[in-house]
């Protein structure tokens, strides 16, 4: 057990999840951060790390993150206990955990995943075009996109029920549509909510913390 008060920081695209786990009386001490962050690990990095220096109560600090493209390499733990899953990026926590996501990525290793949250809180390869289209126009935006995708083959939905399949098919199947310039196919994955209720079980008792999480003392630094 852990007598220190618990704080989750969270990518937006675990809204939908967490809110299905976290218990009603963790749920007003969890910041939902823009999933926008991502495009910069620096600033993820200093936005985060912002976030944790103005909590002045020494805190067990849960980061529903990845190393994100070393986004939190390096980030102190100044006066708090920090909590974070032992993994790259978001799409193992998506799958269930780390052995999931390497397997997946060792049999399909040019896959761009889709999710519920991704859909909702983050971006996907259509919206970005038509971002480009309206910022630069098509031809530059064309370009722009074949040079981030022209390397994959497939556009995965990743869902943790039929439910979950059901409600975000349609938009995943427009993206999927548009990413036929690519020539990707489309499948879908049945993920897991299993990583996530592990985090939370072991956020209310650090001694389940196994070798899926680092557990980063005050004083120290997250260093994968």
């Amino acid at each position: 057990m852990t007598n220190l008060p618990i704080v989750f920081i969270a990518c937006r695209v675990f809204e939908v999840l967490l809110a299905r786990h976290i218990p009603e009386e963790l749920k007003d001490r969890v910041t939902f951060m823009d999933y926008g962050l991502h495009a910069s690990p620096k600033k993820l990095r200093k936005t985060l790390q912002s976030e944790i220096d103005s909590i002045t109560t020494p805190s067990l600090i849960v980061l529903t993150y990845g190393i994100c493209g070393n986004g939190l390499k390096d980030i102190q733990s100044g006066i708090h206990t920090l909590l974070m899953p032992k993994t790259e990026d978001c799409i193992a926590i998506f799958l269930g955990s780390d052995a999931a996501y390497r397997a997946e990525f060792n049999a399909n290793p040019g896959t761009y995943y889709l999710t519920g949250g991704w859909l909702e809180a983050g971006s996907d390869p259509l919206k970005e075009y038509e971002k480009n289209v309206a910022k630069f126009g098509q031809e530059t935006a064309d370009w722009v996109m074949d040079q981030q995708y022209r390397n994959y083959n497939r556009i995965a939905l990743v869902g943790h029920s039929d439910e979950d399949l059901a409600t975000y098919r349609e938009r995943a199947l427009q993206v999927a549509e548009y990413a036929k310039r690519w020539n990707m196919t489309y499948d879908e994955i049945s993920g897991s909510d299993a990583y996530v209720r592990q985090l939370v079980a072991t956020a209310t008792d650090l001694s389940q913390a196994d070798d899926s999480f680092w557990v980063i003392p005050p004083g120290e630094k997250i260093s994968p």
